[in-house]
């Protein structure tokens, strides 16, 4: 039986220990390699585009563009923008943040980088903004839906006589998880995935994430729940019966859905514990992007969450000053 890819040499290419190795410079050498990929590396002013030889001011590390007079830095209009933690700190947190394969807890990577929790956390969560992605590519062949709910619990009060039907108490934060996953019939998995995060599954949010993100033509598997019913008159729906069998006689299953919701149990229990309603959807999001990167090197994932930090006009509009009183007011909920 051969190894599996995750298990071999090819799959850790990158490590703490090679970037502890690296130097100050290196790391900004490093940082400058994929911010200005296009320009090998050379910078490119974020105000006119301009590619000439800019005046390099050295106790600052930054460039005046000859051009504009603009001033700019390799992380200027970026996630990192008025970053005050050194290059290698932040590259050693990318890199923490790609190997974890359930997700990291800001108190460990707190520890790990020997930083306040303040900082870990914000710095985690301009890791998790800059995978956020707004396109509007819909899913197409075979898409698998299905829904994991979150913050459902109450606890059993101590005296039995006290104790309630905990499935008739209000639970003003749970919430359910809308997985969307399309199969890579190429190989195994899935190539895609999509999350929402709604109050319940209903069929009037169903049917407006359907029609919005996966293309008519499109054959749909999903459990029995009744919120999928009506995507029967515009899609080739097929549906298991999870108290029979895991998958029909006919392929049909949601086991690529069950494997984002597998996956994001774990990140739950073993790492976070506690998930609030307000930045639910970055948590989703996350895994969703680990679900889809699970058969990439993770030099890979990394190279690819750097130039993701480090796209132009991409500063964090809820991070950037969030301990100053800059934060989300309300969740993002439905299609």
């Amino acid at each position: 039986m051969s190894q599996h890819f995750l298990l071999s040499s090819s799959a850790r290419k990158i490590s703490v220990r090679k970037i502890s190795n690296m130097s100050e410079s290196e790391c900004y050498e490093y940082f400058k390699i994929v911010r200005w990929s296009s320009n090998k590396g050379n910078p490119v002013c974020p105000g006119c585009g301009s590619v000439n030889s800019h005046y390099f001011i050295e106790s600052r590390l930054q460039y005046r563009c000859k051009d504009c007079f603009h001033t700019f830095s390799v992380t200027s209009g970026t996630i990192f923008h008025s970053h005050k933690l050194d290059f290698k700190t932040i590259l050693l947190a990318i890199v923490i943040f790609a190997n974890a394969t359930k997700s990291i807890s800001a108190l460990q990577l707190s520890r790990d980088l020997d930083v306040q929790y303040k900082t870990a956390w914000v710095l985690a969560h301009k890791i998790r903004e800059s995978l956020l992605e707004y396109n509007d590519n819909k899913l197409d062949g075979v898409v698998e839906i299905d829904g994991v709910y979150v913050n459902g619990y109450v606890r059993p009060k101590n005296h039995i006589d006290d104790r309630v039907d905990r499935r008739k108490v209000f639970k003003p934060n749970k919430r359910v998880i809308i997985s969307l996953r399309e199969r890579n019939l190429k190989g195994k998995g899935a190539s895609k995935t999509k999350t929402f995060v709604l109050k319940s599954e209903n069929n009037v949010d169903i049917n407006s994430i359907a029609k919005t993100h996966i293309n008519k033509n499109s054959q749909i598997h999903t459990d029995e729940n009744s919120a999928y019913d009506d995507l029967l008159a515009h899609y080739d729906l097929k549906r298991v019966n999870h108290q029979i069998e895991y998958s029909g006689v006919n392929g049909e299953n949601n086991n690529q859905s069950e494997s984002f919701n597998a996956r994001f149990r774990r990140m739950q229990y073993g790492q976070l514990h506690r998930i609030g309603v307000l930045y639910l959807s970055n948590y989703v999001n996350e895994i969703a992007y680990r679900e889809d990167t699970r058969r990439l090197d993770n030099k890979a994932i990394f190279d690819d969450i750097l130039a993701r930090c480090l796209a132009n006009n991409s500063i964090s509009n809820e991070f950037c000053g969030y301990w100053q009183g800059n934060k989300r007011v309300v969740e993002r909920l439905g299609a």
